[in-house]
């Protein structure tokens, strides 16, 4: 890219009658990205100075030129089976659609990156696979309704005979194949990141959009990246499962297990993939939403809880791990609308005595409580502290930054997004594409 920028400059300087202004800020951008240097001033010194207040401030400090890459997380399905943030992204593509006037945009017309364990993997697939039309399978509100009417059949909950565990979820399995047919994570519209374990490595798994790009190694079916993501191992043991070209075998359990918030997996992916994010830095690049789904009720914590009760616990407290730790990453960022994690606690146990027994009509109306709760940050060395907003203000807030964001993108002059697209020709090739404002 760098030996690209600097053939290009010469050119336009002698065969184009360029406005003095937009060389020179071509000029400051490849002093800035190909020789590193950070210093205002010299960056605008040079043969032909410009004035500082003719620049933006985002040129002046050669901070965020290329803006912010915007990323998704969500978690396991915690005590609302997910339906928490599945209510969070229908009502954060309502505000969208509302803000920006155009009642097509859809939840992937706004993040670069969408990561998500267990049910959160299940719902990432549905928002970010690309159908027959193009665009994604399924609005966010689609999205919703479709957990709710089939939650209980991808996520059982519930230890199961020999008889299931031999023939596996073939009801979760159905459903999903019918929704995502023959698609693979080459068919995805942004990079997807999606964790399961692996029993056969004793190790975590990630798939991931960029690795099946590279191989058809790691090229799997989204309707078996689903099942593979949420397969609950008290309930029907591991799934096997193979890659596109059969040379990869996993034996796969919840990804829960693994990393219920996979945030600081998918903030890792972006700063260390140069290729598809080359001028993403470091956090203050970044945009992170990061959605839970619900803590524990309280009437369900004794002293003798058992075995997936304590495997609930331990990706409960994994999930704020996590939160803790993202959170002391950014630092004084995570105050200037660069992370938002929106997670709730605390539900009126006699009101709702066994949110995991509820029916689906029932845990919409608990995400809803849910989201009217105050939204609760984590501040750094200071644990966590409740703010005036609420989730769902917080969310309204989050709207606007994403459509700001989204608006910069049409004039700026770096691409924030480079992504690798799959050849029609030849499922193997990848050629490269630069990411469109929608």
């Amino acid at each position: 890219m760098a030996a690209q920028t600097a053939t290009v400059l010469p050119m336009l300087d002698s065969n184009f009658d360029v406005d003095k202004l937009t060389y020179e800020i071509f000029s400051i951008l490849e002093t800035k990205f190909l020789f590193g240097y950070d210093d205002p001033k010299l960056l605008l010194a040079g043969k032909h100075e410009i004035p500082v207040e003719t620049l933006s401030e985002d040129l002046k400090t050669g901070k965020n030129i290329a803006g912010k890459v915007r990323i998704l997380s969500i978690d396991g399905a915690g005590s609302s089976d997910g339906i928490l943030a599945a209510k969070s992204l229908a009502h954060l593509e309502a505000c969208l659609r509302r803000k920006s006037g155009n009642p097509q945009l859809t939840i992937s017309d706004f993040f670069d990156v969408a990561a998500g364990s267990g049910v959160g993997g299940i719902l990432a697939a549905l928002l970010f696979t690309r159908g027959k039309d193009g665009r994604p399978i399924f609005s966010a509100d689609e999205a919703l309704k479709f957990l709710v009417e089939n939650r209980k059949k991808i996520i059982p909950s519930s230890p199961a005979g020999i008889f299931r565990r031999i023939f596996r979820p073939v009801k979760a399995e159905r459903i999903l194949r019918r929704i995502f047919g023959e698609s693979t994570l080459k068919d995805t519209l942004k990079p997807v990141l999606i964790p399961c374990y692996d029993l056969s490595t004793r190790a975590p798994f990630l798939f991931s959009r960029a690795d099946a790009l590279e191989t058809d190694g790691y090229d799997f079916k989204m309707s078996e990246v689903c099942i593979a993501t949420s397969a609950d191992p008290a309930a029907i043991g591991a799934v096997e499962m193979r890659s596109i070209n059969k040379k990869t075998r996993i034996l796969a359990v919840d990804g829960g297990i693994a990393m219920n918030n996979p945030t600081a997996a998918s903030i890792t992916h972006v700063l260390n993939n140069k290729y598809e994010f080359p001028f993403c830095d470091g956090v203050e690049d970044l945009l992170v939403v990061s959605l839970g789904n619900g803590d524990s009720d309280s009437g369900c914590r004794d002293l003798t809880p058992s075995s997936a009760e304590f495997v609930r616990i331990a990706g409960e407290g994994a999930s704020d791990m996590v939160d803790q730790a993202v959170s002391m990453a950014f630092g004084h960022c995570s105050t200037s609308n660069n992370y938002l994690r929106i997670q709730a606690s605390g539900l009126n146990a006699g009101k709702y005595p066994n949110s995991k027994s509820a029916d689906g009509k029932r845990l919409v109306g608990i995400a809803e409580e849910m989201l009217g709760q105050k939204n609760v940050e984590s501040v750094l060395f200071r644990g966590k502290k409740i703010v005036e907003n609420t989730n769902l203000e917080k969310l309204e807030l989050l709207a606007g930054e994403l459509i700001k964001e989204h608006e910069r993108r049409k004039s700026s002059i770096l691409p924030t997004v480079v992504l690798k697209q799959a050849s029609p020709r030849t499922s193997s090739a990848t050629t490269v594409s630069t990411v469109s404002s929608y």
